[in-house]
């Protein structure tokens, strides 16, 4: 069993309502699911559509064939028509006009209006779809009385049972494998993830996609003990977050491309003053306002690069909601560690993605916020260790990585920080030699930070004459890929799905590249923006590229079809 539905119509039809009871109702039901959602950056109108796969067995991605499609408007149809499967249904109102043999009209509206709600016609239409599939009745009703308070919920259970009579059984639905799962987002993976590492301090401007993040942190601030704060703008958020971290917290902030830019003097700002920093950018397709409800993967280059002069920083992709569950956690840790800027890049796609996944392993984390011993912090070149007065917030040591203490948590000890060039303890200097000691010394940091990163995951035929390179969410599609065409039984393909991205891992990708004929850069964006990094960093060029930027999602059907399809860049 692996199936695909679209739920599709005009923003304000309660579609968003509507997908979060079918994706909990096939998840009790136990399927495997993957969602994703396209929205125009409109509160009314337009067109909007949620696809739910389903199957019983784990799902990384979407696919672009249906089996069913529920249509809330005529508009619907006609955008989605040729994606339906020959034995796939709609499910509509009866008033629809379109003429098709696989168009199945029901009195969705009407039955409404005779319940006296005329917003559950959805829920009618819910209820038909379930009766497809032979899903049973309660499981439905159960999340409804979850969703709905009172009346509301009688209504909406009412209509859920009328569309459950109109309908009969169509299609097979067997159980998943049986694993323990939870069902979420990427952005509240990324939050849980931060509350999990001990975030304390976390503040945003609102631009989609990165919202979520800022929502769930919201919603969990008394309960977590979480200071969140919505600024009135990116340039405020960041710097509060540098402020609070210098002040002893786990800090955080979010942001998509447009905000980041108004950050970039902040990212240096944190590198120089060497005060840990976790930034979530969701890209969206740019430059500037772009498509403000997207997906793209543009900002790669803009993230490694963003800062003036050589400022110490880390970019980690985030592939999928587990991953970025854990690569937060991670963040917080290395920022702490190396006190640098730790960038997660994400993007609507990610942001926005609804799957099931492994529960999330709390057991294994531990906070280390790596902060120095009082009683020795100075060197004994400038005075007795241990004692007052004599510690040096930026003193100069083979790692790069100084002493950090926390104001006002020590006495007689002072933390002087400067965004000047600064001597050891903090004071400006114009000292040419001071100069190059200190910049040596941030920049030794990402020598040590080297043996920290973890290698792109492999997947697919360990001798591939064609190997993939991918970042970030493409991971998913591309892990689907692979899937499909080892399926085919069409062998020699495989892939390298990088998450750290900024120092580059290399091992991996030399060893790979060695034994490849061809190498191909799958990616969202238009520059093929990896592939250059590479070249940039190992000289290794890749041999074709499979690219895509007009803000809708990369699917795995893509990838095989430009693949055996020889439609290359």
């Amino acid at each position: 069993m692996d199936r695909n539905i679209l739920i599709g119509g005009a923003a304000g039809l309660g579609m968003e309502s509507l997908a979060a009871i079918l994706e909990k109702t096939l998840k009790r039901s136990g399927a495997e699911i993957f969602a994703l959602q396209d929205y125009m950056s409109r509160v009314r109108g337009g067109h909007n559509f949620f696809q739910i796969r389903f199957a019983d067995k784990e799902v990384h991605s979407h696919k672009d064939r249906l089996d069913v499609i529920i249509a809330l408007d005529a508009g619907t149809i006609a955008e989605h028509l040729e994606r339906l499967s020959p034995e796939g249904a709609i499910i509509a109102d009866e008033s629809m006009e379109p003429s098709d043999e696989r168009l199945t009209r029901l009195p969705l509206k009407k039955t409404a209006a005779e319940i006296g709600n005329p917003k559950v016609f959805g829920t009618v239409a819910l209820g038909a779809l379930i009766r497809m599939f032979g899903i049973p009745l309660d499981i439905a009703a159960a999340v409804l009385r979850e969703r709905f308070d009172g009346e509301t919920a009688d209504q909406n259970i009412r209509a859920c049972e009328a569309g459950y009579g109109m309908a009969e059984s169509r299609y097979d639905f067997s159980k998943g494998s049986g694993r323990e799962s939870i069902m979420i987002g990427g952005s509240d993976a990324i939050a849980l993830g931060a509350l999990a590492a001990g975030v304390k301090f976390y503040t945003a401007y609102p631009m989609t996609p990165s919202t979520g993040i800022l929502n769930y942190m919201a919603s969990k601030m008394h309960e977590a003990g979480v200071v969140v704060e919505q600024a009135e703008d990116e340039i405020a958020a960041v710097n509060m977050a540098i402020g609070a971290s210098y002040a002893g917290v786990r800090a955080m902030t979010g942001t998509s491309g447009g905000g980041f830019a108004l950050m970039v003097e902040a990212v240096g700002l944190a590198g120089m003053l060497e005060v840990p920093l976790v930034i979530a950018e969701m890209q969206r397709p740019g430059p500037t306002t772009g498509f403000p409800t997207r997906t793209e993967q543009g900002d790669l280059k803009c993230a490694i690069y963003s800062t003036p002069s050589d400022a110490p920083k880390m970019v980690i992709a985030l592939r999928d909601p587990e991953d970025a569950f854990y690569q937060t956690i991670r963040a917080f840790d290395l920022a702490d560690k190396y006190q640098i800027p730790v960038i997660l890049l994400g993007d609507q796609y990610l942001a926005d993605c609804i799957r099931t996944v492994r529960p999330f392993d709390f057991s294994g984390v531990t906070i280390d916020r790596h902060l120095a011993d009082p009683t020795a912090v100075s060197s004994p070149m400038h005075g007795e260790p241990g004692a007052v007065g004599n510690y040096r917030r930026y003193e100069i040591t083979e790692t790069g990585i100084s002493p950090r203490i926390i104001p006002g948590k020590h006495p007689g000890e002072v933390v002087l920080v400067d965004s000047d060039e600064h001597d050891e303890s903090g004071h400006i200097t114009e000292s040419a030699d001071v100069r190059i000691r200190m910049h040596d010394k941030r920049l030794r940091k990402m020598e040590f930070l080297r043996t920290m990163l973890l290698e792109p995951e492999h997947i697919g035929d360990e001798s591939a004459e064609t190997l993939l390179v991918a970042w970030g969410s493409v991971a998913s599609p591309v892990r689907e890929a692979i899937r499909i065409l080892s399926d085919d039984h069409d062998g020699g393909y495989g892939a390298l799905l990088f998450g750290d991205i900024w120092p580059l891992p290399v091992k991996a990708l030399r060893a790979r590249a060695d034994s490849a004929s061809r190498i191909i850069n799958v990616e969202q964006n238009a520059t093929g923006q990896l592939a250059s990094l590479i070249q940039e960093q190992t000289g290794i060029v890749c041999t074709g590229s499979i690219l895509k930027y007009d803000g809708r999602p990369l699917s795995a059907e893509e990838i095989v079809n430009r693949l055996k399809g020889g439609d290359l860049l």
